[in-house]
Formats: C-alpha cells, sequence, structure tokens
C-alpha cells in the first residue's frame, strides 16, 4: 500500500499561532492530524472510492493551508509553547460565618467554569474534565475533552467549553465537536457565543470575533492586557480588561464607548440593560450597555474574582480572593458576607435561590441563598454538606472527529432532517435538502467532518436571526 506524508508548520513570533498540519494517504484513505505544535492534536479520517479522489482530496486541503501561510517543515524541530495558566490565590475568610453549603463536589483538578441551566448544573476544569449534575447533587455524565476547560457558556439550547488546545467544544450532544477553531497557541481567557457568533477574550487583551462558519469575522485589540470578560447581546461585545471596560459595535465597525473601571475587571456578568464588572480593586461596577456611565459600585474586602446577579440584578452576589461571598441590594447596599468554606469562588451563577459557585481548589459548591438559610448561617447554624461522589459507571463522551452512518433517513429519530456538504466557489459549505427550510441559508456546521457532496441526517434544526440553521443532537452521515 502507497503511503504519502505531508507536514506543515505555522509558527509566528511573540504570540502569534504555532501549530502544525499533517496530511497521510494511504491507499484512498486521507488521514490528518493538527493542533499546537508539541502537542498530540486532533486527527480525522476519511474515505475515498479511487487513491485519485484521495490525492486530489489531500492536495486541496494542503493547498488551503498553503495559502494560510503555512509552510513544509521537520517535526520536532520547533519547541512547543507553553499555555499560561491563570495565576491565583486564595486567603482565609475575614467572616466569622459561613455560608449554608448544601452539597459540595471536588473535580480532581482546579476549576474556572460553571454553567446552570433549569435541568443540570456544569462544571469544567484544567484536566479537560467537564461534569454534569443534578440541582441536587447526582453526577450524571462526564465529557473529557484534550486540554483544559478555561470557561463554559450557554447560547440557548447549546453548551460551549472553550480549552487550552485553542478549540471551542459543543457539548450540546452525547458526542461533542469542536466546534471552532481559533488557534491552538491564543490563550483564550474567556468567551461568549450570541447567535451562534463566537467571541473571545484573550492574555494579551485581544478580542477576536468568529462567525458560525468559523471563519475570522473581525478583531480588536483593546487597551489593557488580560481579557478576564467578554459578553455579547444584539447591541454590542463588551470586553473587561487591565483597563476598563470597552464596547464595540457587533459587527466589528468601531468602538462604542470605554469606561475605565476601579482596578483592572478579572470577571464580568451582564443583565438585559447592565454589565457588571469584577475588578482587581474591590469592588464590582455596574455599567449601563447604552453608555457605559458607572451606575452602582458594590464594594467587597479583598479582590473580586467572580460576580453574578440574581434575575434583572435585583441582588449582586461576589467572590473575593479572601474565600468569602458577599450580596448586594442593587443599589449597592452590603446585606451579608459569609465564607465559602472552602477557597475563593472563581466563577458563580444564581438560580431558584441558590448560589452555585467553583473555587480554588476545583470544587462545586451549592449554596442555600434563600433568605432563611442566610439568617440562620449569620447565626451560626448551617446544614452538614453532602459530599457528592462520581459514580464508578459514569457515561463518559469524548470529542468526534468522525460521525455514526446511516443507511436511510428512516435510521434516524422522527422528524431527523437531511442537509448536504457543498463545495461554493472553494469553500465547503452545508445546506438544508430536506422540504420546509429556506433553501438560500446555510447551517453551521462542524468544519473537521465535511466533505463535499456528502449527506448527512440530523435531529433537529434551528434558525439564528442572522439568516442560518444551527444543528441540534446528534449528527449522522448518510450512505
Amino acid at each position: 500500500m502507497s503511503r504519502t506524508r505531508t507536514y506543515l508548520e505555522l509558527s509566528q513570533d511573540g504570540a502569534g499561532a504555532h501549530k502544525f498540519y499533517e496530511v497521510i494517504v494511504e491507499d484512498t484513505v486521507v488521514s490528518v492530524r493538527y493542533g499546537r505544535i508539541g502537542a498530540g492534536g486532533q486527527a480525522q479520517t476519511s474515505s475515498f472510492p479511487t487513491r485519485a479522489k484521495a490525492e486530489a482530496a489531500a492536495a486541496k486541503k494542503i493547498g488551503e493551508k498553503i495559502r494560510k501561510g503555512y509552510a513544509p517543515a521537520v517535526e520536532g524541530q520547533r519547541a512547543a509553547r507553553p499555555v499560561t495558566r491563570r495565576e491565583v490565590s486564595s486567603a482565609p475568610t475575614t467572616s466569622r460565618s459561613v455560608a449554608p453549603v448544601l452539597w459540595r463536589f471536588r473535580t480532581g483538578s482546579a476549576a474556572f467554569g460553571i454553567h446552570i441551566d433549569e435541568d443540570h448544573c456544569w462544571v469544567g476544569n484544567q484536566a479537560g474534565d467537564v461534569y454534569t449534575l443534578s440541582h441536587s447533587g447526582e453526577v450524571l455524565s462526564r465529557y473529557a475533552l484534550p486540554d483544559g476547560v478555561k470557561c463554559l457558556v450557554a447560547d440557548d439550547f447549546w453548551i460551549y467549553a472553550g480549552c487550552d488546545d485553542g478549540k471551542v467544544y459543543d457539548l450540546s450532544s452525547k458526542l461533542p465537536f469542536a466546534a471552532y477553531d481559533i488557534a491552538p497557541d491564543v490563550d483564550i481567557f474567556w468567551l461568549d457565543i450570541h447567535e451562534g457568533v463566537l467571541n473571545v477574550s484573550d492574555h494579551n487583551g485581544g478580542l477576536t470575533v468568529i462567525n458560525h462558519e468559523d471563519e475570522h469575522q473581525w478583531a480588536r485589540k483593546s487597551t489593557g492586557s488580560y481579557g478576564w470578560m467578554v459578553r455579547a447581546d444584539d447591541r454590542a461585545v463588551y470586553h473587561g480588561h487591565g483597563d476598563g471596560v470597552t464596547a464595540y459595535e457587533p459587527g466589528g465597525a468601531g468602538e462604542l464607548w470605554h469606561t475605565r473601571t476601579k482596578g483592572g475587571v478579572l470577571f464580568g456578568w451582564q443583565e438585559d440593560d447592565a454589565v457588571y464588572a469584577g475588578t482587581s480593586s474591590h469592588v464590582v461596577q455596574r455599567l449601563a450597555k447604552t453608555t457605559g456611565a458607572i451606575e452602582a459600585t458594590y464594594r467587597c474586602d479583598g479582590t473580586v474574582y467572580s460576580c453574578a446577579t440574581a434575575p434583572d440584578g435585583r441582588h449582586v452576589f461576589a467572590g473575593d480572593r479572601s474565600s468569602s461571598v458577599y450580596c448586594f441590594d442593587a443599589d449597592g447596599t452590603r446585606l451579608w458576607k459569609l465564607g465559602t468554606g472552602g477557597g475563593s469562588a472563581l466563577s458563580m451563577q444564581f438560580l431558584d435561590d441558590k448560589l452555585y459557585m467553583v473555587t480554588t481548589d476545583g470544587t462545586l459548591v451549592c449554596v442555600d441563598a434563600s433568605p432563611a438559610a442566610i439568617a440562620a448561617a449569620q447565626e451560626g447554624t448551617v446544614p452538614v454538606a453532602m459530599d457528592v461522589k462520581s459514580a464508578a459507571a459514569l457515561p463518559t463522551y469524548t470529542p468526534a472527529t468522525s460521525v455514526r452512518t446511516v443507511a436511510t433517513v428512516s435510521a434516524a429519530p422522527a422528524g431527523g432532517v437531511v442537509v448536504e456538504c457543498v463545495d461554493a466557489g472553494g469553500r465547503l459549505r452545508v445546506q438544508v435538502v430536506s422540504d420546509g427550510y429556506e433553501p438560500s441559508w446555510n447551517v453551521q456546521f462542524p468544519r473537521g467532518i465535511r466533505e463535499a457532496g456528502t449527506r448527512y441526517v440530523v435531529d433537529s434544526l434551528h434558525p439564528a436571526r442572522a439568516g442560518f440553521y444551527r444543528v441540534r443532537g446528534e449528527i449522522r452521515r448518510l450512505v
């Protein structure tokens, strides 16, 4: 069996790209491997009816990379670049009372990202593990991602994890996919996704926006470094960094406003009409989305690592580096301060009278934040926290580089939708084949599994306001 291998690298000075791309053709099979230089990377394999078609597909992939600046290289000559980890410290709380923790789950590694929705609690850690739990603390499933999880975000039905390998994984189905490929060496600090558009904030204070086709749309360098906050809505992208908060037009045409906060921004939250910036100078500040004006200040006793709000901002919560958690009225009046019971809160979210936090030791905790429970805690009465254990037979899901095949649409769940990958002027696009959909709209689809001329069946499609469809559920290849 004949075998050809092409190995390319793209490496730029400083914090620029530092990644590889390998293509191997063996008979009628094309294998692609790509990722950060020095790492194992991700792999995918495609089969073709003839050797000639396999070589043509490989040549196309190689040509695309060369046009982007990749060049032939010898594997191993360039060293790997380290990924920056957020260095955080946690001091003992100065509060004499401890929060009423209902349950806690130790993930086993430092963790930053959580997402709480009506059905599940999600937590991701530096080992690449993402766990889902019930609101009562039962561990339901685990996703094993290739690299450390920096953050978790939701966009309607979809849940995404931003990882240290420069990829953003869609965890909305049991087979997670790499939905966006930023760059293996881009140090993701935080991300937000709004209507399928990805907004990435990084170590250098840069903001990168990537459209639903996983193609770079626009980028800006804000005036400060360390971009720990990015939030987005229909009006703007709000970027928090060492010099405050900057709002940009969603299409990247320009800056809407810039506000210097009291201290560098270390975390951000948003409600419909305001963004909240937790800062290094012991405060959370509420900024009007329309003007950037500071509307309220919430004063803590230490550097603020995280913040969140109750619906409509009626209460504001904050976690500081001294392992304390706070609650304020909307106007800035402090209502209470309690110890977390174990580390400083790096992320938090409030839902249904419960405050969920992930702390510096990688523990997800659920706090009863009801007025009665808080009042009892201030008097020294707290429940015995349940220590959650992970089940030995826990379902574990890993990222897919290929999809399973089905012979007919009927083999998929009822209501499955057929889509097809087409070559549109040298770019692979996915369009709807089934009746009842807008034929001019493209489908947001994982780039790693697109093959021209191939049809797929998906569980369902949902329209985005920007004029494209988003896939929900499993993707299967039709043969």
